[in-house]
């Protein structure tokens, strides 16, 4: 566990850092929500992983400004783009989106052209490897999770003892991650091919 006053790639590489340090040679995807300065100490740390910018995160960030009664019409316009069969066709929704709500929303299509190269990584695979990337909540709820616990304590007098209750915590969630992953055996097997370069490494 880390804890600091703020985020910035400088940050995040000494994390990523350690966790090389501590045993970790390779990660294939990183899905991450957006964190500034997270992608650039990816890039840094682990070269040859590719980074999927949480779906789900661009989307609510998308509709934070928009009017209610636009909301549902362009929610519909977004799903266009993210469920496209390829990435070609998820940049013809995005231009066709873009021509249709530019005028009223601009924000929007700019930021989905800003970070189309992390939006647009999950394109590549099935959809097994798609849902498993595409979104961040698992580990949102994980950080919920968190974040119940902590919230009514109050002040901590120093951060071991921030620490302390959080591992508590995390040990107690940890024994409900039972579930297996949906389609876990074709997705290892399509793992396999995109990187069988690097997975005959460790398996």
């Amino acid at each position: 566990m880390w804890i600091s006053e703020n985020e910035s790639s400088k940050y995040w590489l000494s994390v990523l850092t350690e966790i090389k340090n501590r045993g970790v040679k390779d990660v294939l995807i990183f899905a991450v929500d957006g964190l500034p300065g997270f992608p650039d100490a990816i890039g840094t740390a682990f070269p040859k992983s590719e980074v999927q910018r949480c779906i789900v995160h661009q989307v609510r960030n998308s509709l934070k400004y928009v009017s209610y009664k636009d909301m549902k019409e362009v929610s519909g316009d977004l799903k266009l783009i993210y469920k496209a069969s390829t990435e070609e066709f998820g940049q013809m929704e995005l231009e066709s989106f873009s021509r249709k709500w530019d005028k009223k929303y601009p924000h929007i299509s700019k930021s989905w052209e800003a970070n189309w190269s992390d939006l647009s990584t999950f394109f590549k695979y099935p959809e097994e490897i798609r849902r498993l990337i595409y979104t961040t909540n698992p580990i949102e709820g994980f950080n919920r999770g968190l974040r119940k616990i902590s919230k009514n304590r109050g002040a901590f007098p120093n951060d071991d003892a921030v620490l302390k209750l959080f591992y508590l915590a995390i040990v107690d969630m940890s024994k409900k991650w039972t579930s297996a992953i949906k389609n876990w055996p074709a997705i290892i097997s399509q793992l396999s091919i995109y990187f069988a370069d690097r997975l005959e490494k460790y398996v």
